[in-house]
């Protein structure tokens, strides 16, 4: 089922990129034709605009949502019709943690940034578990790119991490701390979740950007803003001191904005649910970068195969057994990646 999620994804994308194309070609191509039938110039570039600023996005939102949906409806029948889960036995890169409230060892080391210790989800208790005795460690300062067909679990992985969701079984830590069961306010001191969906409020550019770390002086906002390639939507709106209007914002720039809080945070630990979606390979690059600098521990499902090229490990979910590694033993091991990779760039995609 993993390698059908794998190429229902790779079909999604290949049928968002030419639907999404052709009404534009078509366009163009029909212009003579159009001319000679008195169509003026400022209806055909009308049109166009109509084109690339309305219909383009509404389409790639409903391919988007339909793919989507395509992919849960897969998992949700295999868990239904499929065998039950084979476990693997957990790679010497998550190894098992000490009994959960056991003392440390004399001189033992700080504790991990995260550590999931035998973590199960189910939804229900007769429902086939979305993750099965997941055993994570991901040391402070790490880079960890999440991967997996859409649907597999890697947004309930975030969910565990961040303590918004707990688990049927097993033990979540960040920082050494169990998350299940603490307030919101001792979870925010240890994490900061960025969705998909960024969350931009009315106010100015930099109250959005200070809402996690108020004290934050123009030094701190300068900084975030130059880190993640800010400056022009912040120029545009007016400065740090500029209205923000959500709805006059592009789905780009509401991440751009949501990641550079992010990146002010005091948290130690973020975690990006397919926080960069709607920008460019380019900026998602630049965001991706930035944040792997600043100071703790990153956690990214990943929206592009290239996330996880940058990260220093990567976990693959395929809804079977969870694989660890670095981007090479992953290729090496995980014929799901191999999959992914291949169809995201023609051949296994390694490091340069």
């Amino acid at each position: 089922t993993a390698r059908v999620l794998a190429r229902w994804a790779a079909v999604r994308t290949t049928a968002l990129g030419v639907a999404g194309n052709l009404p534009v070609l078509a366009l163009l191509v029909a212009v003579p034709w159009l001319r000679g039938r008195g169509v003026t110039a400022g209806a055909l570039l009308g049109a166009f605009t109509y084109l690339v600023q309305s219909l383009l996005p509404a389409l790639h939102t409903l391919m988007t949502a339909l793919g989507a949906a395509g992919a849960r409806l897969l998992v949700v029948l295999d868990r239904i019709l499929g065998p039950g889960p084979v476990r693997e036995a957990a790679p010497a890169s998550a190894a098992r943690a000490p009994a959960p409230g056991g003392p440390p060892a004399p001189g033992a080391r700080p504790a991990p940034a995260v550590e999931l210790r035998s973590v199960t989800l189910s939804y229900g208790v007769r429902a086939e578990p979305v993750l099965d005795s997941l055993d994570l460690c991901v040391a402070r300062g790490e880079h960890l790119a999440v991967v997996g067909p859409s649907g597999i679990g890697k947004s309930t992985l975030t969910r565990l991490v961040a303590g918004t969701l707990a688990p049927s079984g097993g033990e979540v830590r960040v920082s050494g701390r169990a998350v299940t069961g603490r307030a919101a306010a001792e979870l925010a001191a240890l994490r900061t979740l960025v969705p998909q969906e960024a969350y931009v409020f009315t106010g100015t550019v930099g109250d959005n950007l200070a809402y996690l770390r108020p004290d934050a002086d123009r030094a701190d906002l300068d900084a975030a803003v130059r880190e993640l390639g800010l400056r022009p939507l912040v120029e545009r709106l007016g400065g740090l001191d500029g209205p923000v209007r959500p709805a006059e914002l592009t789905h780009a720039e509401r991440q751009l904005v949501a990641l550079a809080r992010a990146y002010l945070s005091p948290a130690p630990l973020l975690l990006l649910d397919e926080a960069t979606c709607h920008l460019d390979p380019a900026a998602e690059a630049h965001a991706e970068e930035a944040l792997a600098r600043r100071p703790g521990t990153l956690v990214v499902v990943a929206h592009r195969l290239s996330s996880a090229v940058r990260a220093d490990r990567v976990l693959v979910l395929d809804g079977v057994a969870a694989v660890c590694g670095t981007h090479e033993e992953v290729l090496e091991r995980s014929p799901l990646y191999r999959d992914l990779t291949g169809h995201w760039h023609g051949e296994p995609l390694r490091r340069p």
